[in-house]
């Protein structure tokens, strides 16, 4: 695991993969938050 700081909250967490320092990373319910918002617009 390794340990992030939330892009969106500013939390401190975990995840199972290295960022890459280009793309965000988002603790586990900002992850969530993100991925429900997107899934609405890929509906259509």
């Amino acid at each position: 695991m390794f340990d992030i700081v939330c892009d969106d909250c500013g939390k401190n967490a975990q995840v199972p993969f290295k960022p890459d320092g280009e793309r965000p990373v988002y603790c586990q319910d900002c992850y969530r938050k993100h991925r429900q918002n997107n899934r609405r617009y890929n509906r259509y």
